[in-house]
């Protein structure tokens, strides 16, 4: 049975982790209602991310080459740091500073209270409204090379929130893209590769901890969370090409709709004592 869940999980995480809609929250949710009922954990949470991040290393590899290529030759001063693709790589390290910092000092808070399902059901909602305004006020104008030294640390402070589960890396990263003036698919584009180095790091530090020293906590051991991992890799490369081409065309309003419908349904299922906190 924890290899279904496992796999289970594993298809949430891919079918949510780029949406801006939570997929740590959806991960926890998900969990409460398996025959486990129980929080698949901060571990497994942070070691399936390394799946779907890889899937967009996978999808962006060219761009991610290009992007690379062109700081290492700045630090060698070979080209200046405002170069395009130069000063993406920059941006990308400066936008990671901040939930680096706030991931280390706030670990446990983390992996214990940020975690209650009272906390997840009102970031949904609180977040959502955020999203909504963002995305009907945001000017819309530019794209990402106009993205300053400014902007790539607020970017990187809104990324930050999503430490919390139920803000949704990409959502808040969308969201001060929106507020800054950045289309809806710069936002998006930004908000994937702004997260490689943060959730990679998250993850790994999360395999070390639980090969060397922990072991893994929570219902699930480590050939079930591998395998929940290949599944979010899969999932997570499918629904990044879709994500793109619908943020193009259409606004973020029914993935508002859709986390202020879930965060109140969580409200009634914890009044109701139908799952635990």
């Amino acid at each position: 049975m924890n290899w279904i869940e496992a796999a289970l999980l594993g298809l949430v995480q891919g079918l949510t982790e780029f949406l801006p809609i939570s997929s740590s929250a959806h991960l926890r949710i998900v969990g409460a209602f398996l025959p486990n009922a129980a929080d698949p954990g901060a571990a497994f949470t942070a070691i399936t991310q390394l799946g779907t991040e890889t899937a967009v290393v996978v999808f962006f590899w060219r761009d991610i080459v290009r992007i690379v290529r062109a700081w290492i030759a700045s630090l060698r001063g070979k080209v200046g740091r405002n170069d395009p693709d130069a000063r993406m790589g920059w941006l990308v390290i400066l936008g990671s500073l901040p939930i680096v910092v706030l991931g280390l000092l706030f670990q446990d808070q983390i992996e214990s209270v940020f975690r209650s399902m009272w906390i997840v059901a009102t970031m949904l909602i609180v977040f959502g409204m955020i999203l909504a305004v963002a995305d009907a006020v945001g000017k819309q104008q530019r794209d990402l090379t106009q993205l300053s030294y400014r902007h790539g640390i607020l970017y990187g402070f809104a990324q930050a929130l999503a430490l919390v589960p139920g803000v949704s890396r990409s959502g808040g990263t969308i969201t001060a893209g929106l507020l800054m003036g950045y289309t809806r698919e710069a936002a998006a584009r930004y908000s994937f590769l702004l997260a490689i180095p943060a959730v990679f790091g998250s993850g790994l530090y999360q395999l070390y901890k639980v090969l060397t020293k922990d072991g893994i906590t929570g219902p699930y051991g480590l050939p079930e969370t591998a395998l929940a991992t290949v599944i979010a890799f899969a999932v997570g490369y499918v629904i990044i090409g879709w994500f793109l081409k619908f943020v193009s065309t259409r606004s973020y309003r029914l993935f508002v709709w859709y986390r202020i419908l879930l965060g109140l349904a969580l409200y009634l299922l914890l009044g109701f004592n139908v799952i635990s906190a």
